[in-house]
C-alpha cells in the first residue's frame, strides 16, 4: 500500500531483484538469509561505499576520546547505560530512548517516529550513523518531522523482534541497522535497513525517503495508520503457532532428525565445509544435530553413514580453525566469513559464537580424542578469560570489529586491529618471518585474493589475514622439523605478534552483560572443566592457548552465574532482568535469558558443581513457565506480554545464529524431567506441547529448526541413561569418577552425583527424589565411590572404578 503513496511504481520496478553479496554488501546482515530488495526495502539498496573512506565513528560515552572533546550536541541517550546508545548521545538528532516519553510526544505532535535500531559492534550501523545521523541536514529533518527513537536489539530483542519480523514478513528478508517508520500507537508504516544518505544510481536515499514519509503522513495518515495495523493483526495471526495435538506422532521425530540431516548433508562444501555457501555463518545447531543424528546411526549398527556425518563436522571445524574466521594471534572467532574458504571475516566477535563454538569442539573431542578439536575449544575459552570477562566474573558481550589504526586517529577501519602487512610481520618476527609468511599465507600485495568474494573491492590489498593452507604436521614436513620445535616457533611468533598487537588501538569493546549469553557461556566453561580432562597427559599447548587447569574454568562458570544471581535476578519476584551495564537494564529478562541460563545452570551441576545451581535452576523452570507458557495452544512465547509497547508475542522457533528458547527449553524440560521426580510429568508434558505446537516447521522446514529436531529425538527415545555417583565429594576418587562420566559424547545422558554425608544435598533428593535418596543411601561406602548406571527403570550393578564407568557407558 505504501508503495503506491510514496513512489509511482514505474519508476522502481526496475529495482526489483536480488543480489549476490560480496564482502561489502554481506556484512549489513548478520543472517544467513539472501535479501530481496524490493520497496519499501529498496531504500536499503547495496551502494557502492568506499571503507577505504576512514570513518569517523562516534565513541562510547566513557571513552576517554568522547570525555576529553566538547560535544556540540547532547541528547537524552547520554542518560543511557548501552554502549550502543551511548555511541549517538551526542548526534544532532534529538533520539529519544524507547519509552512512553517518546511515545507520549508523537501522539502530542501527531508525528511518525522513526525507529532505528542497531548494537554497538554493527559495522554498518556505524556507516549509517556516520553518513546521516551525524549530518546536520538529516538530523533537522528528523527533528522537525519525527519523533526519532534509537533502540540497542541486544538491550532490547522484544522491540527488535517485532520490528524485524514485520520488515522479513513483507520485503522478503532484513539486517542491522533496522529503520522503521511508525505511527504514534507503534504501528509499523514501511521499513527497510541501511538507508544511504543521497539518492544514488536511481535509487532513493534516506533525504528522499523523509521527505515522502512526511508527504504521506500529510495526505494519506488514515490509510497508512489502517496498513499498520493491518499489518500487525496479520503477524500476530500468523506467529500465533499452536498445538492441535498433545504430542507428536509416533516416529514423526525420527523422521524430523533424518530430514533435518540430509537437509543440511545435500547443503554441505565437501571442500572447504560448512553447510551452505558464502557469506559463511558459523550455525553451531547445526553442528550438534549431525553428531546427534551420527550417534543415532552409529547405535542403530549404521556405522558407515555415521563415519560421513562425523566426516562433515570434521572438516568444517578444521576448516574454521585454520581459516581467518579464526583470530591466530588472540584467539577465539569472528561473527561470519564472507567467502567460501572461511578466509576474511567480518571481524566483530560475540559472546554467542564463542560460547557455542567451544561447547562443538568439545564435542568433536570427547567423541575423536584428538587434541586438536580440545585445543580449539581452550582457544576460545582462554580468548574469554583475557578479555570479555569484568571484575565481578561476569562476561562480556562483543568487541567491534571496527578500530583505529593508529593512536589519534579521527576514524576507524574494518579489521584494522587484525591485519597484517608483509613488512610489518618481516619487522617484528625477524629470523623467523619466512617461516611464519609461508605458514599463513602472508604475502607482500596482501593475501585476501583466495576467492572472489573475499575482497572483490581491494579494500585490503597489502594486508593480510591470517589463515593456514596447509596442516601443521605438513608445514613441520615441508621445513624438516620436528613438530614440536615448529610448533614451539610459531608460538614464539605469535607471541610477539600479540604483544604489537596489544599496544594497537583495541576495538571497542561491548561490556553489556546479557543474561542468555551468559548461560551460553557458563555452559561452556562447565562442560570444558571435565571433558578435557580427557586430554592425553603431557599434552603440549601453544599460544594463545594458555594450557589452564580444566577446574579453573568452572571457577569462571560459577562466577558468571552468581554475577547473575546477584545483580540480575530479584530474590522476591524471582525473576531475571535481561541485561547489565552500570547497574541492571530496564528490560525484564526474556525467555531466551531463562532458557539459556537454566542450560547453563543444568551443565553446572552435572559436571560437578554444587546443588545449589540445580535448585536454582528448577526456580528459574517455574517462574519461565508462568511467565512465557502457553497454557492453552503450547510452547513459550519470548516475552511475558505485560508491556503493552511490545505489540507482538512471538513464540520462536528458528535455530539460527543463537538457538531458539523453545528448542532449548524442551531439552531442559527433558533433563529436568530425568533428574526430579514431583515435576516429572508436567516436564515431560509441557515438552510434548510444544513440540505438537511446531509440528508443521519440522515436517516442512526441519533445516531451519536443527537443535529442535534433536530435541524431539531426546524426548521420544527411550528414557534417558542416569549415572548416579555415591561418595565423598571431597575426594580425588569422587572427582576421578566424575571425569569418567563425562569422557564419552552422549546428550541422552544424565549425571547425579551426591554424597550422604551432606544433610543438606540428602535433604533435596528425598524431596524431590526419593529413590536417588535410597541409592545413596544403599550404595555408600566410606572407603570408595560407587557409580550406577541406569536406565528404562533398571540398572546395572555398581562398579567402583573409572576405566569400569567409561567401559559401561560406552556400551
Amino acid at each position: 500500500m505504501l508503495k503506491k503513496l510514496l513512489f509511482s511504481p514505474s519508476s522502481y520496478t526496475h529495482l526489483v531483484s536480488r543480489y549476490k553479496p560480496s564482502y561489502k554488501s554481506a556484512k549489513k546482515f548478520d543472517d544467513s538469509d539472501s535479501v530481496s530488495f524490493s520497496w519499501p526495502l529498496s531504500v536499503v539498496f547495496y551502494r557502492p561505499i568506499k571503507f577505504s573512506r576512514v570513518l569517523a565513528m562516534a565513541d562510547d560515552g566513557s571513552s576517554k576520546t568522547a570525555s576529553s572533546k566538547a560535544q556540540k550536541h547532547t541528547n537524552r541517550l547520554a542518560a543511557e547505560h548501552s554502549p550502543y546508545l551511548l555511541q549517538h548521545a551526542h548526534n544532532p538528532v534529538d533520539w529519544y530512548p524507547w519509552g512512553e516519553e517518546a511515545f507520549s510526544e508523537a501522539r502530542k505532535r501527531d508525528a511518525p517516529i522513526f525507529l532505528s535500531i542497531g548494537y554497538s559492534t554493527c559495522h554498518w550501523c556505524h556507516v549509517m550513523e556516520v553518513e546521516s545521523f551525524e549530518n546536520e541536514e538529516v538530523a533537522k529533518l528528523l527533528n522537525d518531522w519525527f519523533v526519532s527513537i534509537k533502540v540497542d536489539r541486544e538491550e532490547r530483542p522484544d522491540v527488535d523482534k517485532v520490528y524485524m519480523t514485520y520488515v522479513q514478513a513483507l520485503y522478503g528478508g532484513g539486517g542491522w541497522p533496522l529503520s522503521v517508520f511508525l505511527s504514534p500507537d507503534l504501528k509499523p508504516l514501511m521499513g527497510g535497513t541501511y538507508f544511504p544518505p543521497d539518492d544514488n544510481f536511481g535509487r532513493p536515499g534516506f533525504k528522499t525517503v523523509l521527505r515522502k514519509v512526511k508527504e504521506a503522513w500529510g495526505a494519506k495518515k488514515e490509510t497508512l495508520v489502517q496498513s499498520g495495523d493491518f499489518a500487525i493483526e496479520q503477524l500476530s495471526e500468523a506467529l500465533s503457532a499452536t498445538a492441535t495435538s498433545q504430542k507428536l506422532q509416533e516416529g514423526f521425530p525420527e523422521k524430523a532428525l533424518q530430514k533435518c540431516a540430509e537437509q543440511l548433508a545435500d547443503n554441505f562444501d565437501s571442500k572447504f565445509g560448512g553447510f551452505g555457501s558464502a557469506p559463511k555463518f558459523p550455525r553451531p545447531v547445526e553442528i550438534q544435530l549431525m553428531l546427534y543424528h551420527k550417534k543415532m546411526l552409529k547405535e542403530n549398527k549404521k556405522r558407515g553413514e555415521a563415519k560421513i556425518d562425523l566426516s562433515m563436522v570434521a572438516l568444517t571445524l578444521q576448516c574454521m580453525e585454520r581459516g581467518g574466521i579464526h583470530d591466530h594471534v588472540g584467539g577465539g572467532f569472528h561473527r561470519y566469513s564472507v567467502d567460501e574458504c572461511w578466509h576474511v571475516p567480518h571481524f566483530e566477535k560475540m559472546l554467542y559464537d564463542q560460547g557455542q563454538l567451544a561447547n562443538v569442539y568439545l564435542d568433536v573431542f570427547s567423541i575423536t580424542n584428538d587434541v586438536f578439536y580440545s585445543s580449539a575449544a581452550r582457544d576460545i575459552l582462554d580468548y574469554l578469560r583475557r578479555e570479555m570477562i569484568g571484575p565481578s566474573g561476569e562476561i562480556y558481550s562483543a568487541e567491534d570489529a571496527d578500530s583505529a589504526e593508529f593512536e589519534g586517529a579521527s576514524g576507524k577501519k574494518e579489521g584494522a586491529f587484525y591485519v597484517w602487512t608483509s613488512q610489518e610481520i618481516e619487522d617484528i618476527l625477524g629470523e623467523h618471518a619466512s617461516l611464519f609468511k609461508e605458514h599463513y599465507y602472508v604475502k607482500q600485495s596482501g593475501n585476501c585474493d583466495l576467492s572472489k568474494m573475499s575482497d572483490p573491492h581491494n579494500e585490503f590489498k597489502g594486508k593480510n589475514v591470517l589463515i593456514e593452507r596447509n596442516s601443521t604436521s605438513a608445514m613441520a614436513s615441508k621445513f624438516d622439523m620436528p613438530l614440536d620445535k615448529y610448533m614451539k616457533i610459531l608460538e614464539i611468533c605469535k607471541k610477539k605478534l600479540f604483544d604489537v598487537q596489544s599496544k594497537r588501538p583495541r576495538p571497542h569493546l561491548d561490556d553489556k552483560v546479557i543474561v542468555s549469553w551468559n548461560g551460553l557461556a557458563i555452559s561452556s566453561f562447565a562442560k570444558a572443566s571435565k571433558i578435557l580432562k580427557g586430554e592425553p597427559e603431557g599434552t603440549e599447548f601453544y599460544f594463545p592457548v594458555v594450557g589452564t587447569d580444566p577446574k579453573e574454568y568452572m571457577e569462571v562458570a560459577g562466577k558468571a552465574a552468581g554475577f547473575i544471581r546477584n545483580h540480575l535476578y530479584n530474590e522476591k519476584t524471582r525473576r531475571l532482568q535481561h541485561s547489565f551495564r552500570n547497574g541492571p537494564s530496564k528490560a525484564p529478562g526474556f525467555m531466551d535469558d531463562y532458557a539459556f541460563l537454566i542450560s547453563g545452570l543444568l551443565d553446572m551441576y552435572e559436571y560437578g558443581n554444587s546443588i545449589c545451581w540445580l535448585v536454582w535452576a528448577i526456580e528459574l523452570q517455574q517462574i519461565q513457565d508462568e511467565l512465557f507458557l502457553d497454557k492453552e495452544g503450547g510452547g513459550y512465547f519470548n516475552t511475558t506480554g505485560e508491556d503493552p509497547s511490545i505489540l507482538l508475542r512471538v513464540k520462536e522457533d528458528h535455530d539460527g545464529a543463537e538457538p531458539s528458547g523453545n528448542s532449548v527449553s524442551v531439552i531442559n524440560l527433558v533433563r529436568l524431567a530425568s533428574l526430579v521426580a514431583p515435576g516429572s510429568d508436567r516436564y515431560r508434558q509441557n515438552a510434548e506441547r510444544l513440540l505438537a505446537c511446531f509440528e508443521k516447521r519440522l515436517k516442512e522446514t526441519a533445516s531451519a529448526v536443527p537443535l529442535m529436531c534433536c530435541a524431539a529425538d531426546m524426548l521420544a527415545g527411550p528414557s534417558r541413561k542416569q549415572v548416579v555417583l555415591v561418595g565423598r565429594k571431597a575426594s580425588p576418587e569422587f572427582n576421578s569418577m566424575l571425569d569418567a562420566a563425562h569422557a564419552s559424547y552422549d546428550p541422552n545422558r544424565t549425571v547425579i552425583h551426591i554424597d550422604p554425608t551432606d544433610a543438606e544435598e540428602m535433604k533435596f533428593w528425598d524431596e524431590n527424589n526419593e529413590k536417588i535418596t535410597v541409592m545413596a543411601k544403599n550404595n555408600y561406602s566410606s572407603d570408595k565411590v560407587v557409580a550406577l548406571v541406569c536406565q528404562n527403570f533398571a540398572c546395572r550393578p555398581p562398579v567402583y572404578d573409572p576405566k569400569s564407568l567409561e567401559f559401561l557407558l560406552s556400551k
